[in-house]
């Protein structure tokens, strides 16, 4: 062998194990062995991909957000770029998001927001005197007399103080410790924080949670991401989707042959269905769960928004303590509540909290832990949950018209509630129950057999078919019912109450239109 072939041959064995060594695969290499360097990173693998990522993320899904909507911003697109359609504009009633539907923000929590942001306003005279005041005692509790400090992990102690002196008020003077109460980023952050608490063990042992169908998709999607098992339990639809115990009881049973059933979830009023609770009906549950040994979590965002006669909001843990200290001191809960919903409907401050009752003193430990990895929730939505718990009094500046705002929100919801109800239900083919409480419809719908055939040859469920092609028709935004759960071969959506009073009067009677021409076209 010649002494420049040895070389070369040297060379390329030399730039084959170096490559080796740092991981590169043989294709980095040129034709005479030099590696490639740039070009082989440039081509490799990438080190997360589809089949590479957290498997759990994969089974996530939530509707409210889903491929419906993307169409719709899509659609909003097209239109702005002179698409020509067969409607004018996107009607998004998918979301439970007040204030992107025209309803208008209450005056005060504004003001006070206002200036506690750009404290330099307190020379203003346009700001009454007790928004001045109200944002000087919330700046006066930050650190640096500024919102953009970190607080507390668990929360700004005086807007703990008056979150628990707005619970003893709303339950009659039941006594509530500010140290249970948790400020959160929304409820959401507070339900999945608790969540993470009850994850525990493998196979037959791991943690069920019990969640109604239908249910809020967080719920599922949490409870995908953390790898715990979800137990369904259905409401009643021809009971105005009322909870009966013997439900429970069959689900739980049920569950109990392949995981460790450890936690109810509740939601009332409901999400999607607008149900509100009896009181009778919640002491029934607390019983259930004290008996079951079941942690109880009470979704309660909604808890201002009671619309139907004879209806009225009762809070778990008022109920909880009316029934005596075998349950109040034994049953565990957690309760949440939020900013986003009520009259308020600021869902973009990201404000809540969750109160926890009989909760182990060693996990509240590990509770505080955890929270204090996420240092904080934010602070102004801590600042905009304090202007909620304690809103102008009587007597104050901003009272007569804070009590105006609130008055003509939380009616102007009333109204819409008993309009979707009664035109929805003059729809052959549309069942709609009353809308009790919270935002939104739920009805059932017919859907023809052909329609159904066609949207199971497309790989979709029908109602998913159903409302895109509603979505593409009449530029209405609505969620699928299956995106919430719903019993084997019933069909549903689910609809906001939220825009104003003319365009959802245009949105029924679109909906319905359209009904009457889907029904005729799959007929």
């Amino acid at each position: 062998m010649h002494h420049g072939t040895a070389l070369l041959w040297k060379q390329r064995a030399l730039s084959s194990l170096s490559a080796t060594r740092r991981g590169l695969p043989k294709e980095n290499m040129s034709e005479n062995g030099v590696n490639n360097g740039v070009n082989g990173l440039m081509s490799r693998t990438k080190v997360l991909t589809i089949d590479t990522m957290n498997p759990v993320v994969k089974k996530v899904e939530y509707a409210v957000r889903g491929p419906i909507v993307q169409r719709a911003v899509e659609l909003e697109r097209e239109l702005s770029e002179g698409m020509k359609k067969p409607f004018v504009e996107v009607i998004k009633a998918n979301i439970g998001d007040a204030h992107a539907m025209g309803q208008q923000p209450i005056t005060f929590f504004r003001q006070v927001l206002a200036l506690c942001s750009y404290p330099e306003l307190l020379s203003d005279s346009i700001f009454p005197e007790d928004a001045k005041s109200r944002a000087c005692r919330i700046l006066n509790s930050c650190g640096g007399n500024s919102l953009g400090a970190y607080s507390a992990s668990q929360g700004i102690e005086s807007v703990r103080q008056d979150v628990a002196l707005y619970i003893e008020r709303r339950d009659g003077g039941v006594p509530c410790d500010p140290d249970n109460i948790y400020l959160t980023t929304g409820a959401s952050d507070g339900i999945v924080t608790m969540l993470k608490l009850l994850v525990c063990g493998e196979g037959t042992m791991q943690t069920g949670v019990m969640i109604s169908i239908p249910q809020y998709p967080l719920y599922s999607a949490a409870l995908a991401e953390l790898g715990l098992v979800q137990i369904n339990y259905y409401l009643n639809e021809d009971k105005c989707w009322s909870l009966d115990t013997n439900e429970l009881q069959r689900a739980l049973d049920e569950a109990r042959r392949y995981c460790n059933p450890r936690a109810l979830c509740i939601i009332n009023p409901g999400n999607p269905t607008g149900q509100v609770q009896s009181k009778q009906c919640i002491e029934d549950v607390i019983r259930f769960a004290a008996k079951e040994r079941l942690f109880l979590m009470a979704d309660e965002v909604y808890q201002d928004n009671v619309y139907a006669e004879g209806c009225q909001f009762h809070s778990f843990k008022k109920v909880l303590f009316e029934m005596g200290p075998e349950y109040s001191e034994t049953v565990e809960l957690a309760s949440f509540h939020s900013t986003s919903k009520c009259y308020m409907g600021e869902c973009g401050f990201r404000g809540g909290y969750m109160e926890i009752i009989n909760l182990d003193n060693e996990v509240k430990a590990q509770l505080s832990k955890l929270l204090s990895v996420r240092l904080c929730p934010p602070v102004p939505g801590q600042a905009l949950m304090d202007l909620v718990v304690n809103p102008p009094q009587p007597g104050e500046p901003s009272y007569e018209l804070f009590i105006k705002e609130r008055t003509a929100t939380l009616s102007a919801l009333a109204e819409k509630a008993k309009l979707t109800e009664q035109v929805l239900n003059t729809v052959d083919g549309i069942s709609c129950n009353p809308v009790q409480g919270a935002m939104y419809s739920f009805p059932c719908i017919t859907i023809p057999e052909k329609a159904i055939k066609e949207a199971t040859e497309k790989g979709q469920q029908p109602d998913m078919f159903y409302c895109m092609k509603m979505l593409e028709e009449t530029g209405i935004c609505l969620v699928p019912g299956s995106g919430f759960g719903q019993k084997d071969g019933s069909y549903h959506f689910r609809m906001t109450i939220l825009p104003p009073v003319e365009k959802l009067k245009i949105l029924l009677n679109n909906v319905k239109e359209f009904h009457r021409k889907f029904t005729e076209q799959y007929s």
